[in-house]
């Protein structure tokens, strides 16, 4: 059974608000690409095993400052999803990195055959690349990233530059995960009298708190890793520098509205991910260590324990009468189940590494959590342990859940086996779930309860997969996050161009005055020019009088 991450789809079957009924509804249908007032945006997520490409598209903003822009995924002529994958992973490349663009090519394809053409110049594009690529040393990574900035503009003319393709880090990508999921749950819009709220406190000096709704905490448990992210709304104090430094490397401050003056949408989240804790990994830590403990233990005690089937090791974790083998180094060990929950739980819950109250060796900083008003959704290993086979899916009871766990634990394999063929479990249940579900089922109680240290009394719990098949992936968080600063820019556009209609009418007044200021001066300067003309006119004739009366004057002198 697969199991899902940050980076794969998340899919819900918690139940929506009803003004998100609407919303849902439209998004269903398919998106009117001869809509000139649409804007489009494509992200292309390069993960460990094959990329794919989400096109998502958004009508122009409503022009309030405080509200985020509406971005849905779009949908093709037969309201399908418009997504592409293919596969392998884009790390591949390492040793050929020239060979990147041609490898995004069927995909830019892709999204440039469904985005009308004209808009084209202005959907920008951005190709984030995470897992996969994180694991190749920087030189590979920048070869990669500078071929696709390169190259790609010489095919696709969408909005596209150096600050479009980038590897993220799990950080970055567990923040847009959460940003995805509170996003389509609506926690982003403002709070009505019914709905729940907290109080927040930004960073900004001489801010007072702010009352808005309240947004999901969510947790993640794939095969390998485990990642949690849910807001912080308090100021955070820490009891000393060393504790200030490792809370800073798992807080994430950012701002979700469109100008920076405006904190009503400053969110203060914590993430992190914990490598080894996912259900795959933990259980094969712990068979590493009952095989070395085994052994160990034979030696002193010369004893068998495990080293035949007649002999074998009776581990708590399995289901009871189950058999099983492990093999490490051409070891084998040989256990059959116990079925016993409680002993399981205990076995277990040292894997967690717990580290002066917080999770890990390393003792990863944990931030509060106010577990009186806050609310959570689990996925992947979560709601596969509490459906698969308990089918307790849903709003999450610890009482019921550890009941549950505890009778299936305790079942003899033979009748679970004939309970899978009566097809009495969950469609997706398999064999391979049937065998770890009882260690799965232990080691998410340990994680929730020890680990992250839930109240066996929380009650605001839900384990998810579907929503009226309504996909939520991190790539939708990552293009609300980095066009966030759109509307601003279509708010100054409007502004300047009621600015410009304004400026045009007083000008037509203005220049009006003007034009009969200027006929004026003319009409001023022709007078003067033909009042100076006559003045000139008059000097001349006197002077021409004067001296006739000279000439006059010396005549009679010289008579004899």
């Amino acid at each position: 059974q697969s199991q899902m991450s940050f980076s794969c789809d998340w899919l819900f079957n918690a139940t929506l608000p009803s003004f998100l009924y609407l919303s849902i509804a439209e998004s269903m249908e398919a998106t009117d690409v001869l809509n000139p007032a649409l804007n489009y945006g494509i992200v292309v997520d390069c993960g460990s095993s094959g990329s794919r490409v989400f096109v998502y598209y958004w009508p122009p903003h409503n022009g309030n400052p405080h509200t985020l822009l509406d971005i849905r995924q779009m949908k093709d002529r037969d309201r399908k999803p418009v997504v592409k994958k293919i596969k392998p992973g884009i790390s591949t490349l390492a040793k050929s990195p020239t060979q990147a663009s041609d490898y995004l090519q069927p995909l830019l394809g892709f999204a440039a055959a469904h985005v009308p053409k004209n808009k084209h110049k202005e959907t920008p594009l951005y190709i984030l690349c995470t897992a996969g690529m994180r694991l190749l040393p920087e030189s590979q990574q920048a070869a990669i990233l500078e071929d696709l900035v390169t190259d790609v503009p010489l095919e696709f003319d969408f909005l596209f530059s150096r600050s479009h393709a980038e590897v993220i880090s799990g950080k970055q990508e567990g923040v847009y995960a959460w940003i995805g999921i509170n996003f389509v749950l609506g926690r982003f819009d403002h709070a009505d009298e019914e709905d729940a709220t907290v109080e927040v406190t930004t960073g900004s000096q001489n801010q007072k708190p702010i009352s808005r709704r309240r947004t999901v905490g969510i947790m993640d448990m794939g095969g390998a890793s485990l990642q949690i992210a849910y807001e912080v709304p308090s100021a955070i104090t820490f009891s000393s520098p060393q504790e200030e430094e490792a809370g800073k490397s798992v807080l994430a401050e950012f701002n979700l509205g469109c100008d920076v003056e405006h904190t009503q949408h400053v969110y203060r989240v914590y993430v992190t991910t914990f490598l080894g804790f996912g259900g795959n990994m933990a259980r094969q830590r712990y068979e590493d260590q009952l095989v070395n403990n085994t052994l160990a233990k034979n030696r002193f005690l010369t004893t068998q324990t495990g080293l035949s089937e007649d002999k074998p090791y009776l581990d708590p974790c399995m289901p009871v009468d189950l058999s099983d083998t492990v093999v490490r180094d051409n070891r084998t060990l040989f256990l059959r189940g116990q079925g016993d929950w409680a002993r399981c739980q205990e076995a277990v819950r040292p894997f967690l590494g717990l580290h002066n109250g917080t999770m890990s060796p390393g003792g990863v900083y944990q931030a509060p959590i106010n577990f009186s008003n806050s609310e959570f959704y689990g996925f992947s290993e979560f709601f596969y342990c509490t459906e698969d086979v308990l089918r307790l899916a849903g709003h999450y009871d610890s009482e019921k859940y550890s009941r549950a766990a505890k009778e299936y634990c305790s079942t003899k394999w033979s009748i679970l086996k004939q309970r899978l063929d009566n097809k009495l479990f969950s469609p997706q249940a398999d064999i391979s779930r049937l065998r770890y579900q009882c260690f799965k089922s232990a080691w998410m109680y340990e994680v929730l309860h020890s680990g992250f240290r839930f109240p066996t009394d929380y009650p605001s719990l839900k384990t998810a997969q579907l929503v009226y098949d309504k996909e939520v992936q991190w790539t939708l968080g990552a293009i609300l996050f980095r066009t966030r600063f759109l509307p601003l820019r279509d708010l100054q556009q409007e502004t300047l161009r009621q600015s410009h209609s304004s400026w045009l009418r007083s000008s037509f007044v203005y220049n009006h005055h003007l034009f009969s200021l200027c006929i004026l001066v003319v009409v001023l300067a022709i007078l003067l020019y033909i009042l100076r003309l006559r003045r000139i006119h008059q000097r001349e004739q006197r002077q021409a009088e004067a001296l006739n009366l000279l000439w006059v004057e010396e005549g009679e002198a010289l008579l004899p």
